[in-house]
């Protein structure tokens, strides 16, 4: 063992320590193993474990998966039905798919594989309750404590924060929340000639409260049923969840999982590091506003910072950590920070008026042209509104009422 992964009392230290192996822990761990670091990642949950989420992998997610990962798709889509809070539906079919569809303990256990097959150690049952950056816990200024719930101190170079929602990692760097929701999900089973109906397709609808909106998406032989809308709505988005089921024919069926979960978005200013240790994920609040999608900016924001906290690692003082650290907050702004720019501006202007979001993508042919590439990949929301005027434009007059 060299000097730089020994303690002066010849404790290990890491050079990355991942804190959460969902998509953006397991994303960082890999990223930063493919670099030959010594990595831990700790979960506190033993895998596989669920997690409420519709499992909708779109172009994004896909292009930042590991190279040669094999997606566990239980569905591939080739048609959406959109319906403004059950009426007005109507189909919009394509010929090529549009994105898929996996179970979240499928999905993320093999993407900790992934991890443990690029040389990343894992730990499952773990908990962390704090990270300490200074006192007696950490000998030197370029180690950070991993303090875990048994009172096991780990030491790392860098630590990556991937704790979810109500990251511990992101209070401790002072993440800043601009947008709360609250999702509400079912997973039901349903006889064949249900499963059969729902081949392929998946349900949109436009909910009934400002910024809510409903899902079905099919996974052979269960249902994600879902919906989602602003926290301080509980008991509104729970009637939308029974009204949205029931409308659908579904009461009858008992759900194998009923849950909850919300949502955070960042706010602008919110820091993505502190010191040593940089957020990704949820933990960092990147998601899209609008559809409060997740996975494909956990992917992305956790291959960034399994990457830049390899840097970090390497910084042997605390100016140039914090400049690695910057430069990692830079590519997160330049890149899903645009998207989620517009994002916002597109939640905005849905929730004050839906149908007019319903009769674009159902009745407007390059609205459901613009669908079809953000969900392939082939373009995002800020490619979209940068490099197409008309898009630009027509964002601006939404946003003038």
């Amino acid at each position: 063992m060299s000097s730089d992964n020994a303690a002066p009392d010849n404790e290990t230290v890491w050079d990355v320590v991942v804190v959460g192996a969902g998509p953006a822990g397991a994303s960082a761990a890999h990223a930063a193993a493919c670099a030959g670091r010594r990595v831990l990642l700790l979960e506190k949950a033993e895998l596989p474990r669920y997690k409420t989420c519709g499992g909708g992998i779109i172009g994004p997610s896909r292009d930042a998966l590991p190279p040669g990962f094999e997606l566990p798709l239980r569905e591939r889509v080739h048609a959406v039905t959109f319906s403004l809070n059950g009426k007005l539906s109507r189909t919009r079919r394509s010929k090529h798919a549009l994105f898929g569809l996996i179970n979240r303990p499928e999905f993320d256990a093999a993407l900790v594989d992934a991890a443990k097959d690029a040389g990343a150690e894992v730990r499952t049952g773990v908990a962390v309750t704090r990270v300490e950056q200074h006192g007696p816990a950490v000998p030197d200024r370029r180690t950070v404590a991993v303090v875990l719930s048994d009172g096991e101190t780990v030491l790392a170079r860098a630590v990556v924060g991937a704790d979810g929602s109500a990251s511990r990692i992101g209070a401790h760097v002072g993440v800043k929340l601009d947008q709360v929701d609250l999702g509400l999900e079912a997973e039901i089973p349903v006889p064949e000639t249900v499963a059969e109906d729902w081949a392929g397709r998946v349900l949109i609808d436009w909910g009934p409260m400002p910024g809510s909106y409903g899902w079905v998406f099919p996974k052979g032989d269960t249902l994600t049923v879902g919906v989602i809308s602003a926290r301080g709505e509980g008991a509104g988005t729970k009637r939308y969840l029974e009204d949205f089921i029931a409308r659908l024919g579904l009461a009858g069926f008992e759900p194998s999982i009923s849950s909850g979960h919300l949502t955070r978005c960042r706010a602008d200013d919110s820091p993505l590091s502190r010191g040593r240790v940089l957020v990704c994920g949820d933990a960092a609040g990147l998601l899209e506003p609008w559809t409060r999608e997740g996975i494909s900016y956990a992917l992305r924001s956790g291959r960034l910072a399994g990457e830049w906290a390899v840097r970090v690692a390497e910084a042997h003082d605390a100016v140039d950590a914090r400049r690695q650290a910057l430069n990692y907050a830079f590519a997160i702004k330049a890149g899903l920070g645009v998207e989620m720019g517009v994002g916002r501006r597109l939640h905005t202007v849905f929730a004050r008026r839906p149908g007019l979001f319903h009769a674009a993508i159902t009745g407007f042919r390059p609205a459901w042209r613009a669908f079809t590439k953000i969900t392939r990949g082939t373009t995002t929301l800020g490619d979209l509104v940068r490099t197409h005027p008309a898009a630009r434009r027509a964002l601006g007059a939404m946003d003038r009422g």
